[in-house]
C-alpha cells in the first residue's frame, strides 16, 4: 500500500530500518507489513488519525511494545543494520531513547536527580561525571537557564512545558543516537510547543529523531519526511513538502485536507 520509500534519494545513510514490520496485541494485529528508512540526523514525522497505529510502531522502535503482556511483532527493526530484537532490550533502550505523551517526572526526585537517573541506572557513579552530563543535556534541552538556581527541588514543580524537557534532557542525558517522541506536545500550551519544536531543529543536528504526532502543521514545521499511517498500515511515505502537496494516494489527500480524520 506503501508509496515511495525514498532510502535511495537522501544522501544520509539509513539509521533506523524498519522492515515488513507488524505488531500485535493478543490475537488482534495493530500494525500490518510496515515497511520504511529513517535517515540519520533527519526528523520523520508518523501522522494519521487516532487508532491508525502511529503509537504501537514508534514503541516497537525500541522494544517499549513487548513491555506489554501478550504482545509480540513480526519483521525486523535494524539499527545501524543489526536488528534491535537479537539483543538486550536495555542496551537497545540506552540507544534508542524516548519521550511519552504526557510529561513523566520521577515525582520524588529533585530536577537533577530526573536528568541524573538513566545514568546511574546504567552503573554511572563518579559524581563529576554525572554532574558534567546533567548540565550538557539540559542545555541540550534548553532548560538549563531557567532551572540552574532549582536543580535541586522537585522536578514535579516545573511547569508542564519544563517538565517535558526535563524528560528530554533525561533521556538525552544516557547520549541514545535515536529519539523517538509520541505526540510530546499534545498536552501543552501554544508557547511550550514553540520551545519544543525550536528544540528538535536542534536536535537534529545530533540525533536522527522520530515524532509521532496528531497535528499536521506541526509535522509540516519539524519534520524533513513524513509517514501517512491508515488502519495500520504505511500508506504513504515521502519528504515532508511532497507529501502535503502532492500526495501520491488519495488516501492521504483525504486526510491532509481534513475529509476525514
Amino acid at each position: 500500500m506503501v508509496e515511495g520509500a525514498l532510502s535511495h534519494e537522501d544522501p544520509r545513510p539509513t539509521k533506523l530500518r524498519v522492515d515488513g514490520l507488524s505488531a500485535f496485541y493478543g490475537p488482534k494485529k495493530a500494525i500490518s507489513n510496515v515497511s520504511l528508512d529513517f535517515p540519520e540526523r533527519t526528523v520523520t514525522a508518523i501522522i494519521g488519525p487516532s487508532g491508525c497505529g502511529k503509537s504501537t510502531l514508534i514503541r516497537c522502535l525500541n522494544r517499549m511494545h513487548e513491555v506489554l503482556p501478550g504482545t509480540r511483532i513480526e519483521g525486523r527493526v535494524l539499527l545501524d543494520g543489526e536488528d534491535i530484537y537479537d539483543g538486550d532490550p536495555v542496551s537497545v533502550r540506552r540507544r534508542i531513547g524516548m519521550v511519552f505523551q504526557k510529561p513523566n517526572p520521577f515525582p520524588t526526585m529533585s530536577v537533577y536527580d530526573n536528568v541524573a537517573a538513566g545514568l546511574k541506572l546504567n552503573g554511572i557513579r563518579d559524581r563529576a561525571r554525572v554532574d558534567a552530563a546533567v548540565i550538557r543535556s539540559l542545555k541540550q534541552a534548553a532548560l538549563w537557564d531557567e532551572v540552574k538556581d532549582a536543580i535541586d527541588g522537585p522536578g514535579t514543580r516545573l511547569s508542564g512545558g519544563q517538565q517535558q524537557r526535563l524528560c528530554i534532557a533525561r533521556a538525552l542525558a544516557i547520549e541514545p543516537e535515536v529519539l523517538l517522541m509520541d505526540e510530546p506536545c499534545s498536552a501543552l500550551d501554544p508557547i511550550a510547543t514553540a520551545k519544543i519544536e525550536d528544540l528538535i531543529f536542534d536536535l537534529r543536528k545530533t540525533y536522527t529523531l522520530v515524532i509521532v504526532t496528531h497535528n499536521m502543521q506541526q509535522a509540516a514545521r519539524v519534520a524533513e519526511f513524513t509517514a501517512f499511517m491508515y488502519l495500520g498500515e504505511l500508506v504513504e511515505f515521502d519528504r515532508t513538502q511532497t507529501l502535503f502537496e502532492q500526495p501520491k494516494q488519495k488516501l492521504t489527500e483525504n486526510y491532509i485536507t481534513g475529509r476525514f480524520g
